[in-house]
C-alpha cells in the first residue's frame, strides 16, 4: 500500500479504460463502468481498489479478497469471490504494472538548474533539464530534453545524455555515452578507470584505460553499481537491459539487449553477453567469456567457461544445471551416510 506521504496516484480510472492501458480483457463489458481510485494487494483492497493475481500460491487471498477487481489468469476466474469484477489477462503481473504505471506514473522533472549546481559554460543542456543542488556538470557535456540530474551528482568532461534520463543523487559519470529514457540510480559509478595492469615482479604497471561506455536506451542501472570504461575497445551496455545494486562490470564487458543482472554480480573484464541473459545473485563470471543469449545462470554460480546460448547453468564451477542439481544430491546423500 503506497505511502502518501510518498505516492500520489493519479485517476480515478475506471476498469474499461484500465483494461486499454494494462492489455487485458474485461470478463464482463457491462462492467466498464467501475471506478478504481487506486491499486492494493489482495489482502488490503477493498471496492474502490485493483489488485492482481499471477500464483496458485495466493488462490487463498485471492478468494477471500474484497478487491473490487482483479487482474487474473483466465484459468483462475473461477477462483474469484463473488461481486468481483476480472480484467482477464495471459500475463497477470505485466497487465498490473501497467495499470500501476497508470496510478503512479514516472516522475516528470520540473525545469530548472539549482543555485548551488556547478556547471562548466560549455555544457549544453536542453532548457527543460532539471539540475538539483550540488550537482557538478562538466566541461562540453550533453545533456538532452527532461534529464533529471540529482543531488551531488557529477556528470565528467564530454559526456553525453539522451532524452529522458535520471542520474540519482551521488551518481558519478565519465567518459560516457548515454541513450535515451536511461535511470541510474543513487551512488552509481560508470566510466571509471578499468581494472588493468601489466603484472611483474618489478611492479604492477597500470595500462592506460582509453575506451568508454555506450549504454543503450530504456537501460537501469541499480544503486552503488560500477561500471569501468573499456581498455582500448568500449564497455556497451544492450538497449533495455536491467542492471541491479551492487553489480560489477569490468572494462570492455558487452552486454546484448535486455540482459537482467542481478544484485552482487562481477563480470570480469572482456567477457560477452548476449541477448536476454539472466545472470542472478552474487554470481561470478571471469573474463574472455562468452555467454550464449538467453542463457540464465543460477544465484552464487561461479562461471569459468564460455555458456551456449539457451543454457541453464549452476553451481561453483558452474555446470549445467540438472548435473548441478545431481552433485548437491549426491554430496547430501554422502552426507546422510557418513553421519
Amino acid at each position: 500500500m503506497a505511502d502518501p506521504r510518498f505516492f500520489t496516484p493519479e485517476g480515478p480510472f475506471d476498469l474499461a479504460e484500465l483494461a486499454r492501458r494494462c492489455g487485458a480483457e474485461l470478463a464482463r463489458a457491462e462492467e466498464g463502468g467501475w471506478q478504481i481510485s487506486d491499486v492494493r494487494p489482495l489482502d488490503a483492497a477493498g471496492p474502490e481498489h485493483l489488485s492482481f493475481v499471477d500464483n496458485k500460491k495466493y488462490i487463498p487471498a485471492f478468494t477471500n479478497s474484497k478487491a473490487g477487481a482483479c487482474i487474473a489468469h483466465p484459468s483462475l476466474a473461477s477462483k474469484a469471490p463473488p461481486g468481483m469484477r476480472l480484467l482477464l489477462s495471459p500475463d497477470p503481473y505485466r497487465s498490473y504494472a501497467k495499470a500501476a504505471a497508470a496510478f503512479y506514473p514516472a516522475p516528470r522533472p520540473e525545469p530548472g538548474i539549482a543555485s548551488s549546481a556547478s556547471i562548466d559554460p560549455s555544457a549544453r543542456l536542453a532548457p527543460s533539464v532539471r539540475v538539483d543542488a550540488g550537482a557538478v556538470i562538466g566541461p562540453k557535456v550533453e545533456i538532452g530534453e527532461r534529464c533529471w540530474i540529482g543531488p551531488n551528482a557529477v556528470i565528467g568532461a564530454g559526456v553525453v545524455l539522451g532524452e529522458d534520463c535520471i542520474v540519482g543523487a551521488l551518481a558519478s559519470l565519465s567518459h560516457a555515452m548515454v541513450g535515451c529514457r536511461v535511470r541510474l540510480y543513487p551512488g552509481v559509478c560508470i566510466g571509471q578507470d578499468g581494472f588493468g595492469f601489466a603484472m611483474g615482479a618489478e611492479g604492477h604497471l597500470k595500462v592506460p584505460q582509453l575506451g568508454r561506455v555506450l549504454i543503450g536506451d530504456d537501460v537501469e542501472i541499480g544503486a552503488n553499481t560500477t561500471i569501468d570504461r573499456g581498455a582500448g575497445p568500449d564497455t556497451i551496455i544492450g538497449a533495455g537491459s536491467k542492471i541491479d545494486n551492487l553489480v560489477q562490470i569490468g572494462h570492455n564487458v558487452h552486454l546484448g539487449r535486455g540482459c537482467v543482472i542481478v544484485s552482487q554480480v562481477g563480470i570480469s573484464g572482456s567477457t560477452h553477453l548476449g541477448d536476454f541473459v539472466v545472470a542472478a545473485g552474487q554470481a561470478g563470471i571471469t573474463g574472455h567469456l562468452t555467454i550464449g543469449s538467453g542463457a540464465r545462470i543460477a544465484a552464487q554460480s561461479g562461471v569459468m567457461r564460455d555458456v551456449e546460448p539457451g543454457s541453464q547453468i549452476g553451481g561453483s564451477p558452474a555446470v549445467p544445471f540438472q548435473d548441478w542439481l545431481r552433485q548437491v544430491a549426491a554430496l547430501a546423500r554422502l552426507i546422510r551416510k557418513k553421519g
